[in-house]
């Protein structure tokens, strides 16, 4: 009986004490709240406002005509305070903000908004994110009109957090060159390599965290103001672009080549113009995964003779005339063989012959014959044609090129003959490219750019202007010969397939095997490198396609096809290239008033109407062209099809520009009067949106 007594007095004293605790917290609590509430309000205020980053905007990068490239968009999450507004505002408001919400979203009832809205009210949430989708800036604008949201976020509670983002006009036209940059600040391109310039200076600003998530700013004096990233312009031209890359692709899908790519330079500046790198994904289709022009490290094949004929005229006695025995197109060194692409070699053929044709035979044994008991002579040379380090280029991932020396490991009797037509070597395709620009800049060997200026708003801050690496690369005489040849590899040699009537093409096809776990496999890198037009070099430009499928497999079918279609567009509308075309017909002063061409209904009626005599043959076509015969005009057709540039010489201009703009083009007007010249050939086929320059006299 005693025990149950103790144990009922133990939990009474117990429950007791129980109860006092929980007296005391509810006591504690209500002194808290309402006692000293102010008190722990401000300082929870304070335990919850910091200063917080605040990221400038990133520059621009522009091409070379003032184009974007890159810019940085805001873009804005929409939240709401839904303790800020007074009851008069929220509740004569609350029906028809829920409503705009519901048909902009287009996600939620009207309902479901007015119900999340009126909660947060209730509960007191100061940050109640109306929607995960961001939205554009002008849709903001008109949101800031929205009962309620027009209070502004001090009366009314709207919360806009502005976020950049990164956008690319053009989508992915040249996507790797321009770049990135990720949030650990890696990245590739030109944002990479120029993110300090683009990257401005991020701000400091105070904020305050607010119940529900979310931070709102607070205005403070002691701030730091973000300063924006500067404007970076590009060398790259759009258009050039677009077209180079359209050409790449189309031979990469036709051969189904593993990657392919294109640089295209300006001769006298160095400036990239184009610059296109296209991989193949396993699922089959194309696009920028790494920029191979510029670290792309690949032995270079037929395209590095251009280099040993360098060597071998400056160091000897040689002739293009003179002779070298290639017998049939087989050579053995050691325990190795060279062969000739020509089944059954050449036999004895010229040293400019050799080149044109590309023999491998003849290269490998007339550097062997000069240089093979001084290798480091020869590759003097190649450490004057900068071959050897680096270019230097504003673009950050330049591959460093690989040449043996002498006193390397794995230097042996055939690492000369082999480096002579391009193997045992590696360079990237933007260095092999400047060698070849070096001969048509008369010898002047530059440094590839491709950022121009550095740029806030209007005002240039830094200029990049041409760099020359050597002045000199070879004798005027060797230079005369290097272009002699240059050009009879497409008037005679191995890219016949790409000459034309219209301006001459100078340049080198290449074709290497591929190496593969340390043997050459039947898979080739092909490549065609040169510039244009050869009797006045504008342009340089280098094409490399590696693995294509099927049987054509040569720098000839292969590379030097997209190198033409590249050169063909720019030689169409750049009308400073064009040779002045004959006159067809010059009207003879007071005989016969100016009728040159255009629609033959309304310059029939002319004629008919001066008392002129005009004939006409069977043909219907409504667009002619006139041709003087005695005292009388004949009509010749003049074919028009929506397929094919037109010819407008001698129309108006209201009779050109109707044509030209009916086959999609668009045109660039000089002069006054008639058309005397076009910058698009005659029957080549009609680019859509592309630009043609009509001069008018």
């Amino acid at each position: 009986m005693n025990i149950k007594k103790s144990i009922l007095l133990r939990v009474r004293v117990a429950f007791l004490l129980v109860t006092l605790f929980a007296i005391a917290i509810v006591v504690k609590t209500g002194v808290i709240q309402f006692a000293q509430g102010e008190k722990w309000k401000e300082m929870a205020e304070q335990i919850n406002v910091k200063y917080k980053k605040v990221k400038a905007t990133r520059g621009n990068i522009y091409s070379d005509n003032g184009s974007l490239l890159a810019t940085s968009l805001p873009f804005y999450k929409l939240a709401f305070d839904a303790t800020i507004a007074s009851d008069d505002v929220f509740n004569q408001g609350v029906d028809s903000l829920a409503l705009m919400l519901s048909k902009f979203f287009k996600d939620e009832s009207k309902q479901t908004y007015k119900r999340r809205l009126k909660n947060a009210r209730s509960n007191g949430r100061q940050y109640l994110r109306l929607n995960r989708k961001m939205v554009g800036y002008q849709d903001k604008k008109k949101m800031s009109e929205w009962p309620i949201f027009r209070e502004g976020q001090l009366r009314g509670g709207v919360i806009f957090e502005k976020v950049d983002k990164r956008f690319h006009p053009f989508a992915n036209l040249s996507k790797r060159t321009i770049g990135f940059v990720n949030e650990n600040k890696r990245g590739a391109g030109l944002e990479y390599s120029f993110n300090e310039q683009l990257a401005g200076k991020d701000g400091e600003a105070l904020y305050q965290k607010l119940a529900g998530g979310g931070e709102k700013p607070l205005f403070d004096s002691n701030d730091i103001k973000t300063e924006n990233g500067y404007d970076i312009e590009t060398t790259l031209d759009i258009n050039l672009q677009d077209v180079t890359e359209t050409a790449l692709l189309k031979a990469l899908e036709h051969h189904e080549a593993d990657y392919g790519v294109v640089v295209v330079m300006e001769v006298k500046t160095g400036e990239i113009k184009a610059i296109s790198n296209l991989s193949r994904s396993s699922k089959g289709y194309y696009y920028e995964r790494y920029n191979y022009a510029v670290g792309g490290l690949r032995e270079p094949g037929s395209t590095f003779k251009l280099a040993t004929m360098i060597a071998l005229l400056e160091d000897t006695n040689i002739s293009l005339n003179d002779s070298v025995n290639t017998g049939d197109g087989i050579l053995k060194f050691y325990d190795n063989t060279v062969r000739d692409h020509e089944h059954g070699g050449y036999g004895t053929i010229t040293v400019q012959q050799a080149f044109e044709k590309s023999s491998n035979v003849a290269m490998a044994k007339l550097v062997d014959k000069y240089f093979g008991l001084n290798p480091e002579r020869y590759l003097q040379y190649i450490d004057n044609l900068g071959l050897s380090q680096p270019l230097g280029l504003q673009i950050k991932g330049e591959g460093i090129p690989k040449i043996k020396r002498p006193t390397d490991k794995g230097w042996s009797g055939i690492t000369l003959p082999w480096m002579a037509y391009g193997y045992g070597l590696e360079l990237t395709p933007i260095q092999s490219l400047a060698v070849y620009n070096a001969v048509a800049n008369d010898g002047k060997l530059i440094k590839p750019i491709m950022v121009k200026s550095i740029r806030r708003a209007d005002k240039v801050l830094e200029e990049y202007n041409t760099v020359v690496l050597n002045n000199e690369i070879c004798s005027k005489e060797t230079l005369s010969k290097l272009k002699i040849m240059l050009e009879g590899v497409v008037e005679r040699g191995t890219a016949q397939n790409i000459r034309n009537s219209y301006y001459k093409i100078a340049g080198k096809t290449g074709t290497a095997q591929i190496l593969e776990n340390g043997r050459y496999t039947r898979k080739y890198i092909t490549s065609f490198a040169g510039y244009f037009p050869a009797d006045d070099p504008k342009y340089s430009a280098i094409v490399v396609i590696k693995n294509p499928k099927g049987w054509k497999q040569y720098g000839s079918s292969v590379a030097a096809p997209v190198f033409k279609e590249i050169a063909d567009n720019i030689y169409s509308r750049d009308i400073d290239m064009h040779k002045a075309m004959p006159k067809e017909f010059i009207a003879e002063k007071d005989v016969f008033p100016v009728i040159k061409s255009g629609n033959y209904e309304e310059l029939s009626l002319i004629c008919n109407q001066l008392g002129i005599s005009n004939h006409r043959g069977s043909s219907q076509e409504d667009w002619v062209t006139t041709a003087l015969k005695g005292n009388s005009i004949s009509w010749k057709d003049n074919q028009v099809s929506s397929k094919f540039v037109p010819d407008v010489k001698g129309m108006t201009l209201r009779d050109a520009i109707y044509l030209l703009e009916s086959c999609g083009l668009r045109v660039n007007i000089k002069g006054k009067g008639r058309v005397v010249k076009q910058s698009q050939y005659p029957g080549s086929k009609a680019l859509k949106g592309s630009t043609v320059t009509i001069e008018l006299s």
